[in-house]
């Protein structure tokens, strides 16, 4: 009983260790909300420009106009440039030593 006690004793103390052991630094989590923001500003501005290239359509056909489509096509060119400066922030971030 006492061999099955201590064992599980030692098995809580290394799990907790290890949940520590993966948590982040300050400095990480700080670059990683800076990464956050980054990409939620894209987003954004991405939202914005297809709003407006809603606006662009004035006919009732159905049938986007060239003019709308290249504001998506620059909207979406936002939102992924955005994505992955954020990955780069974010990859950046998990090499931060804690």
């Amino acid at each position: 009983m006492k061999t099955l006690f201590k064992t599980t004793m030692i098995a809580s103390i290394a799990a907790m260790g290890l949940g520590l052991a993966a948590c982040d630094s300050t400095a990480e989590n700080k670059a990683e909300d800076k990464a956050d923001a980054v990409r939620d500003s894209a987003y954004a501005s991405a939202d914005a420009m297809e709003n407006k290239a809603d606006t662009l359509d004035t006919k009732t056909d159905g049938m986007d106009t060239p003019a709308e489509n290249s504001m998506e096509s620059k909207a979406a060119a936002v939102r992924a440039k955005g994505e992955t400066k954020a990955d780069a922030m974010e990859d950046k971030a998990d090499k931060i030593p804690g």
